[in-house]
């Protein structure tokens, strides 16, 4: 049972985009276990779905926030010091890039494909991480999502597989710098999954007819095992680990060919 895992804990959650998002399926996870939420928007054009699915959540909190703006950034840590006081944990759940990097092959990368890639999927952590530690007084868990394509060669994956890379290695140095806070920061590696950003990767739905075939499990990953894999970090159950990458996706990634 998880109800009361995480009872009087708050936590910030950055990536919802509709119902099918793996952030969704996290926020459902932390919130039956008894956690307080606030989630970030950017744009108009998500806001609606945002405020909608946190509507179903007594107590939530929505804020916008565009993490390429260290202002709007500011601006949602100082909120939560206001509404909340103290937060318990926060969830990366972004990745971007340009459509055009996605499409061709990895060596025509363009210079601005590559620092937006890398700024919006990676530094992102490092910025939030830095906001967000003042206010975890009572030590905390960072976890971001990340992919199988930051170690590995995924076709189609290409600058996002990079930027991964970066993301899994910034956890690494944060987990280094935090820990005396006693904040703790992970990874969880899912496996592919049926969402919004994941549909524009090239290939996708091939993609997820091997992981089907070949995974040790015959099936695909669900966002609700990779909602209760978050619920596992963000909750004291996961106290003595930091630095780690959780791979949630039916064993696939254990392949040798």
């Amino acid at each position: 049972m998880v109800g009361g895992l995480l009872e009087g804990k708050n936590g910030l959650i950055l990536g919802v985009a509709n119902q099918r998002s793996i952030a969704w399926a996290i926020a459902r996870s932390t919130s039956q276990a008894g956690a307080r939420l606030a989630f970030t928007y950017q744009g108009e054009r998500l806001e609606e779905n945002v405020r909608s699915l946190a509507g179903a959540l007594p107590g939530s909190v929505v804020l916008p926030c565009d993490v390429l703006d260290p202002a709007q950034v500011d601006t949602v840590f100082q909120s939560l010091r206001d509404e909340w006081g103290r937060l318990d944990f926060l969830v990366h759940s972004i990745a971007f890039a340009q459509r055009a990097d996605l499409e061709g092959n990895f060596s025509e990368t363009s210079r601005e494909g590559f620092r937006v890639a890398l700024e919006v999927s990676a530094f992102s952590l490092v910025s939030l991480a830095r906001a967000a530690a003042p206010l975890m007084t009572e030590g905390g868990s960072i976890v971001a999502l990340t992919y199988l394509g930051s170690v590995r060669a995924v076709p189609g994956y290409n600058v996002m597989g990079v930027a991964k890379a970066a993301l899994e290695s910034c956890v690494r140095y944060l987990a280094l710098d935090l820990g005396p806070r006693n904040i703790r920061v992970n990874a969880i590696s899912a496996g592919p999954i049926n969402t919004l950003a994941a549909r524009g990767v090239s290939g996708f739905t091939s993609i997820l007819g091997q992981v089907r075939e070949r995974a040790p499990l015959r099936r695909n990953t669900e966002a609700a095992e990779v909602g209760d894999a978050a619920l596992f970090f963000a909750s004291h159950l996961s106290r003595g680990v930091t630095g780690d990458v959780l791979y949630v996706d039916s064993g696939y990634h254990i392949l040798g060919i």
